[in-house]
């Protein structure tokens, strides 16, 4: 998976933090631009140390029955299927959202 590819999906980052986006192939998380029908939203994340695509409802799934689709970083037609597969189940997809945008409080911090 690449970042363009996952955009071409629909998917967007949701670690667009002032340019500093750790490297592609160490982690990543993605968020569906599209809501389903149901209101459920699609999250794609690649974990550290996982050679897989995890596809949930929660941005950051923590047991296994959260998780939708599990499937390989090379397998996109596994992947578009998974995504298909999702809407599907939620009712079709529905408006398209604006993405997450991070909190950017950060009063340790100072640009000066």
């Amino acid at each position: 998976m690449t970042d363009s590819y996952l955009r071409n999906l629909g998917f967007a980052s949701t670690d667009e933090t002032q340019g500093s986006h750790p490297p592609f192939e160490q982690n990543w998380r993605y968020q569906h631009e599209n809501q389903a029908l149901d209101g459920a939203r699609l999250y794609a994340e690649h974990p550290l140390g996982i050679a897989a695509c995890r596809l949930s409802a929660l941005a950051a799934p923590l047991a296994a029955a959260d998780v939708w689709a599990s499937v390989a970083l090379d397998d996109r037609p596994a992947l578009e299927a998974a995504v298909a597969s999702f809407y599907a189940a939620h009712g079709g997809k529905g408006a398209v959202v604006p993405p997450l945008v991070p909190h950017l409080f950060r009063p340790f911090r100072r640009l000066e």
